[in-house]
């Protein structure tokens, strides 16, 4: 929804409750876009920011497969002096 700012002046409570709402309002001067009014989105805490962590371990941890070592997996790409074939 575009207003302009002189006409958001008189209706800046039912503008607020729209960008509350979801609805993204800018206001114009002179037809130009010049701020837009959106919801704050709250910022997750230090606690629920170490669970999505600690769940993303979890889900990373349960995946993995035990495989040959890749310690020497190209070992096929050098010879016995370690210099390459």
């Amino acid at each position: 929804m575009r207003v302009s700012v002189s006409e958001a002046k008189g209706q800046l409570t039912e503008l607020v409750r729209r960008a509350e709402a979801g609805d993204e309002v800018i206001l114009t001067r002179h037809g130009q876009s010049v701020a837009r009014l959106v919801p704050v989105r709250a910022l997750p805490d230090a606690k629920s920011r170490i669970a999505v962590i600690r769940e993303v371990q979890a889900a990373a941890a349960a995946k993995v497969t035990p495989g040959p070592s890749a310690a020497r997996s190209q070992d096929f790409l050098y010879d016995e002096d370690g210099l390459p074939k």
